[in-house]
């Protein structure tokens, strides 16, 4: 039996995939095999990444989408479907942040938090759903954080999105899994980024002192996990939350 993941055949949406984990998640699809449509809010960003995505395979697509507009993405999960005639694999991805201590956060940043990281999460999942449901087939990956579980000070918006990202993925794979819809959540730590490169070296150094593995984590640590999930070898797995974040927190 061999074990090499291949996800040829498979069509793939990744939500927010420009840069960082969700560009990770594009590239480690892409060169499994699958067919992956990316779904943005800026083309100019795609345009950035697209010849780096060309490298690994032409089995791309991207589409512009305002990720609050619940008809907005009915309009273009539809427009997906009827060109690519079905939909394995569903990566929820999209997330901002505006951090501040409560006291001082605007109804703007609370709401626009919760809309783009839950709120557009529920509409694009709830209309990929309806194909799988039909399919009676579908891997759902929605990607939560350490902070949805852990919670943190100046981040109330972001950690209760994240959490009810984890309650939702348990919702769904209790939903659909007679349906043959498998749903799970990864939470990542501290993950490099162009935020995490600005970092002083001293803050980095505390950062570390956190997590067991003492490391910061690589974007490829979190495409891989969603690859596992993607994957006949996680056909057992439903519900659950994988923590990729180097024993910072442990369920």
């Amino acid at each position: 039996m061999s074990y090499c993941i291949d996800l040829s055949g498979k069509v793939t949406i990744v939500t927010g995939g420009y840069a960082g984990i969700g560009l990770s998640i594009v590239k480690t699809q892409l060169s499994a095999g699958a067919r992956v449509i990316i779904l943005g809010k800026t083309y100019n960003k795609f345009l950035d990444i697209r010849n780096e995505l060309k490298e690994i395979s032409d089995e791309f697509d991207f589409y512009e989408l305002d990720i609050k507009n619940s008809q907005e993405v009915t309009d273009i999960i539809r427009k997906i479907e009827a060109k690519e005639s079905k939909i394995d694999i569903l990566v929820n991805n999209a997330g901002i942040v505006k951090d501040s201590l409560l006291i001082r956060m605007s109804d703007e940043d609370w709401l626009d938090v919760l809309d783009v990281n839950l709120n557009g999460l529920f509409y694009v999942t709830k209309n990929v759903l309806k194909y799988m449901v039909k399919a009676k087939s579908g891997r759902v990956i929605n990607i939560t954080s350490v902070i949805g579980e852990t919670g943190n000070a100046g981040q109330a918006n972001y950690a209760a999105a994240k959490a009810g990202i984890i309650a939702f993925t348990k919702s769904i794979a209790k939903e659909y899994a007679a349906r043959g819809i498998i749903a799970n959540a990864v939470a990542p730590g501290f993950i490099k980024s162009s935020m995490t490169d600005k970092l002083p070296e001293d803050i980095k150094d505390g950062i570390k002192k956190t997590i067991p593995l003492s490391r910061i984590g690589d974007p490829t640590d979190v495409s891989n996990a969603v690859l596992f999930l993607s994957s006949i070898l996680s056909n057992y797995i439903t519900g659950a939350v994988i923590n990729v974040n180097g024993g910072m927190f442990m369920q």
